[in-house]
């Protein structure tokens, strides 16, 4: 089988990954020189812990699962089963974490409320004040700015020429069945194309699909100089619980309705997320923007707030941020749903709409579709 995937981000990847693995021959188009959406302007986490019960829970949890198994095969992904801590601070944050561990599903996740001393035995960079704090076990992390790069240089060497990359080409149109023609004019056929196209809705998806259940949203970001000491975990704050569905229950209420959100955080509908990179940095937010037409500026109270933040729970002023970005990523509008896939066309199919899932559920995205398209 030939397929096609229109797409050079993490979804689009790891679908050219299961049909690779699956024996085909793959050829990936991307509209530019690398993919530069969603797929590197994120944490690089492979984020279990708030995720919602049931479809989307699983989809994660496999999806833990394959990134491990591609990680010990692609050492240049920088996985890691580094975990999360979300430090609490006051008795109602504190009963929102009880809550999440009271979940029938609080083993599967990895859930343990610990200690603030325990804590800082998982991470002694966390000097901080707070009372105690959710570990989530299953959560990992890998570098979200190489990992497209790594995954195909592996897929080039492990396909033995059943793989091929083209960038800067643009598919414009589909003109037969499984069959697209890009902006050189070239015509590529195969037995079945993988529209994986992120947040980029125009163009041939509105042509393909124009009554998309999917809407864009836009978040800020940055990343640090070297933090001089290992953050042996990912870090959340406790207005994630607002903000992840895992958290829902009469404890999140009463956080909502006792204890309101910094103003600039309510405002922003803000969380704070922290990583580690490999090469020492931390990269922090976020916010999330969700009316068009977004602004084309980045606004710095924002970064102040979640710096700020983060600081008080290292204990110590962030070191000089090196990167400030906003990115844009695709969600569906019915947010229980972790994807929308559609055949939009004979022998094509259109995959996007993961939101903040995309990173931690690609690879078992990709391999639902590559089971539900009988690859």
């Amino acid at each position: 089988m030939r397929v096609i995937v229109v797409g050079g981000g993490v979804v689009g990847t790891m679908h050219a990954w299961q049909a690779v693995e699956r024996g085909h021959e793959v050829v990936q188009i991307e509209r530019e020189t690398e993919a530069r959406g969603a797929s590197l302007r994120n944490f690089g986490q492979i984020w279990v812990s708030g995720r919602a019960g049931g479809e989307e829970l699983d989809t994660a949890l496999r999806a833990r699962e394959l990134w491990e198994r591609i990680g010990a095969e692609v050492p240049g992904l920088g996985f890691r089963a580094n975990g999360s801590l979300t430090p609490v601070r006051t008795p109602r944050e504190l009963a929102v974490a009880e809550a999440a561990l009271a979940r029938p599903d609080a083993a599967a996740r990895g859930y343990a409320l610990l200690t603030a001393a325990e804590a800082r035995e998982i991470n002694p960079a966390l000097r901080g004040a707070f009372e105690a704090a959710l570990w989530c076990a299953r959560d990992a992390a890998v570098e979200p700015r190489t990992a497209q790069l790594h995954l195909r240089e592996a897929l080039r060497t492990r396909a033995a020429g059943r793989y091929t990359f083209l960038a800067g080409r643009e598919v414009r149109e589909v003109v037969g069945p499984a069959a697209v023609r890009d902006d050189h004019g070239d015509v590529h056929r195969a037995d079945a194309v993988v529209l994986a196209t992120g947040a980029w809705l125009s163009g041939l998806v509105r042509e393909l699909a124009p009554d998309l259940p999917v809407r864009r949203v836009r978040l800020q970001m940055m990343q640090t100089d070297p933090l001089g000491e290992p953050l042996t975990t990912s870090v959340a704050d406790a207005d994630s619980f607002r903000y992840y569905p895992a958290y829902e229950s009469p404890a999140l209420d009463a956080l909502n309705a006792g204890q309101e959100q910094a103003p600039i955080a309510a405002a922003h509908k803000m969380q704070l997320l922290m990583v580690q990179r490999r090469d020492g940095g931390l990269t922090i937010g976020d916010t999330h923007e969700y009316e068009h037409p977004f602004a084309f500026d980045t606004l710095e109270d924002p970064y102040e707030h979640v710096a700020a933040v983060a600081g008080s729970f290292l204990g110590r002023p962030l070191p000089r941020i090196r990167h400030r970005w906003a990115g844009v990523y695709a969600q569906c509008t019915d947010t229980t749903r972790v994807v929308h896939r559609q055949q939009v066309a004979d022998g094509v199919w259109l995959v996007t709409g993961p939101g903040g899932r995309g990173m931690t559920c690609s690879p078992a995205i990709a391999e639902t579709t590559a089971n539900e398209l009988g690859w």
